[in-house]
Protein backbone atom coordinates (compact mmCIF):
# COMPACT_ATOMS: atom_id res chain seq x y z
CA UNK A 1 0.00 0.00 0.00
CA UNK A 2 2.95 2.40 0.89
CA UNK A 3 3.29 2.04 -3.15
CA UNK A 4 0.06 2.89 -3.97
CA UNK A 5 -0.14 5.91 -1.89
CA UNK A 6 3.57 6.76 -3.36
CA UNK A 7 1.42 6.85 -6.58
CA UNK A 8 -1.43 8.71 -5.55
CA UNK A 9 0.96 11.26 -4.41
CA UNK A 10 2.58 11.61 -7.85
CA UNK A 11 -0.94 11.94 -9.53
CA UNK A 12 -1.61 14.58 -6.97
CA UNK A 13 1.17 16.76 -8.39
CA UNK A 14 -0.43 16.42 -11.97
CA UNK A 15 -3.86 17.60 -10.44
CA UNK A 16 -4.99 14.06 -10.49
CA UNK A 17 -7.24 13.09 -7.61
CA UNK A 18 -4.80 10.98 -5.51
CA UNK A 19 -5.37 7.87 -6.04
CA UNK A 20 -2.67 5.00 -6.72
CA UNK A 21 -3.16 1.12 -7.40
CA UNK A 22 -0.59 -1.40 -7.66
CA UNK A 23 -0.93 -5.67 -8.33
CA UNK A 24 1.39 -7.58 -7.07
CA UNK A 25 1.76 -11.28 -7.30
CA UNK A 26 4.68 -13.48 -5.70
CA UNK A 27 6.23 -10.31 -4.41
CA UNK A 28 6.60 -9.38 -8.25
CA UNK A 29 4.66 -5.43 -9.35
CA UNK A 30 2.89 -6.92 -12.55
CA UNK A 31 1.16 -3.28 -13.14
CA UNK A 32 0.99 -0.03 -11.20
CA UNK A 33 -0.71 3.71 -12.43
CA UNK A 34 -2.51 6.63 -10.91
CA UNK A 35 -5.45 8.26 -11.66
CA UNK A 36 -5.12 9.64 -15.35
CA UNK A 37 -8.45 11.22 -15.92
CA UNK A 38 -7.24 14.98 -16.30
CA UNK A 39 -4.01 13.99 -18.53
CA UNK A 40 -5.71 11.72 -21.09
CA UNK A 41 -9.54 13.65 -21.17
CA UNK A 42 -10.58 10.45 -19.88
CA UNK A 43 -13.03 9.61 -17.32
CA UNK A 44 -12.62 6.39 -16.84
CA UNK A 45 -8.44 6.31 -16.59
CA UNK A 46 -8.81 5.47 -13.11
CA UNK A 47 -5.66 4.01 -11.25
CA UNK A 48 -7.12 0.33 -11.23
CA UNK A 49 -8.20 -0.17 -14.60
CA UNK A 50 -5.02 1.33 -15.96
CA UNK A 51 -3.19 -0.91 -13.30
CA UNK A 52 -4.96 -3.97 -14.16
CA UNK A 53 -4.40 -3.60 -18.21
CA UNK A 54 -0.77 -3.25 -17.15
CA UNK A 55 -0.75 -6.08 -15.45
CA UNK A 56 -2.37 -8.46 -18.07
CA UNK A 57 -0.10 -7.07 -20.54
CA UNK A 58 3.06 -7.89 -18.99
CA UNK A 59 1.69 -11.53 -18.00
CA UNK A 60 0.09 -12.25 -21.22
CA UNK A 61 -3.45 -13.07 -19.34
CA UNK A 62 -6.30 -12.40 -19.46
CA UNK A 63 -7.01 -12.88 -15.62
CA UNK A 64 -5.38 -12.18 -12.79
CA UNK A 65 -6.61 -14.81 -10.43
CA UNK A 66 -3.09 -15.30 -8.40
CA UNK A 67 -2.80 -11.66 -7.81
CA UNK A 68 -3.47 -9.00 -5.35
CA UNK A 69 -4.60 -5.23 -6.45
CA UNK A 70 -3.73 -2.98 -3.59
CA UNK A 71 -5.59 0.61 -4.36
CA UNK A 72 -5.67 3.63 -1.89
CA UNK A 73 -9.32 4.16 -2.25
CA UNK A 74 -12.09 1.65 -2.41
CA UNK A 75 -12.95 1.26 -6.31
CA UNK A 76 -16.11 3.02 -7.58
CA UNK A 77 -18.28 0.61 -9.67
CA UNK A 78 -16.36 1.04 -13.03
CA UNK A 79 -13.47 -0.39 -11.59
CA UNK A 80 -15.20 -3.02 -9.60
CA UNK A 81 -16.18 -4.26 -12.67
CA UNK A 82 -13.16 -4.21 -14.52
CA UNK A 83 -11.90 -6.13 -10.98
CA UNK A 84 -14.30 -8.66 -11.28
CA UNK A 85 -14.00 -9.54 -15.09
CA UNK A 86 -10.19 -9.35 -14.63
CA UNK A 87 -10.67 -12.18 -11.87
CA UNK A 88 -8.44 -10.38 -9.66
CA UNK A 89 -7.57 -12.79 -6.91
CA UNK A 90 -7.91 -10.23 -4.28
CA UNK A 91 -8.14 -6.43 -3.36
CA UNK A 92 -7.20 -4.59 -0.41
CA UNK A 93 -7.95 -0.95 -0.57
CA UNK A 94 -7.05 2.25 2.23
CA UNK A 95 -9.94 5.02 2.39
CA UNK A 96 -13.88 3.85 1.80
CA UNK A 97 -15.45 6.32 -0.55
CA UNK A 98 -18.69 6.83 1.02
CA UNK A 99 -20.20 8.41 -2.32
CA UNK A 100 -19.50 5.44 -4.98
CA UNK A 101 -17.45 3.10 -3.18
CA UNK A 102 -18.57 -0.76 -4.45
CA UNK A 103 -16.39 -2.70 -2.18
CA UNK A 104 -19.49 -2.47 1.07
CA UNK A 105 -19.80 1.80 1.27
CA UNK A 106 -22.25 2.23 -1.20
CA UNK A 107 -23.02 -1.30 -2.49
CA UNK A 108 -20.75 -4.48 -2.45
CA UNK A 109 -20.25 -5.65 -6.17
CA UNK A 110 -16.93 -7.11 -5.76
CA UNK A 111 -18.59 -9.86 -3.44
CA UNK A 112 -22.20 -9.90 -4.87
CA UNK A 113 -23.22 -13.60 -4.94
CA UNK A 114 -24.79 -13.66 -8.48
CA UNK A 115 -21.70 -12.80 -9.93
CA UNK A 116 -18.91 -15.41 -11.59
CA UNK A 117 -16.26 -14.06 -9.46
CA UNK A 118 -15.46 -12.33 -6.20
CA UNK A 119 -12.23 -11.55 -5.14
CA UNK A 120 -11.28 -11.55 -1.37
CA UNK A 121 -11.34 -8.15 -0.02
CA UNK A 122 -9.83 -6.35 2.67
CA UNK A 123 -10.83 -2.40 3.36
CA UNK A 124 -8.56 -0.18 5.53
CA UNK A 125 -5.46 -0.73 5.01
CA UNK A 126 -3.55 2.92 5.79
CA UNK A 127 -6.64 4.48 6.10
CA UNK A 128 -5.54 7.58 7.82
CA UNK A 129 -2.79 8.06 4.66
CA UNK A 130 -5.17 7.50 2.70
CA UNK A 131 -8.17 9.47 3.43
CA UNK A 132 -5.78 12.40 4.80
CA UNK A 133 -4.23 12.70 1.18
CA UNK A 134 -7.52 12.85 -0.67
CA UNK A 135 -8.89 15.45 2.47
CA UNK A 136 -5.50 17.42 1.91
CA UNK A 137 -6.01 17.29 -2.11
CA UNK A 138 -9.44 18.77 -2.61
CA UNK A 139 -9.08 21.32 0.42
CA UNK A 140 -6.28 22.71 -1.68
CA UNK A 141 -8.81 23.25 -4.72
CA UNK A 142 -11.38 24.50 -2.37
CA UNK A 143 -8.80 27.66 -1.30
CA UNK A 144 -7.61 27.84 -5.17
CA UNK A 145 -11.09 28.67 -5.93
Amino acid sequence: MQAALRLARAGSVRQEIPVGAVIVADGEVLGEAHNETVQRRDPTAHAELLAIQRALQKVGEDRLPFATLYVTLEPCAQCAGAIVLAKVGRVVFGAQDLRVGMAGSVYDLLRHPRLNHRPEVAGGLLDEECTELLKRFFQVRRDAR
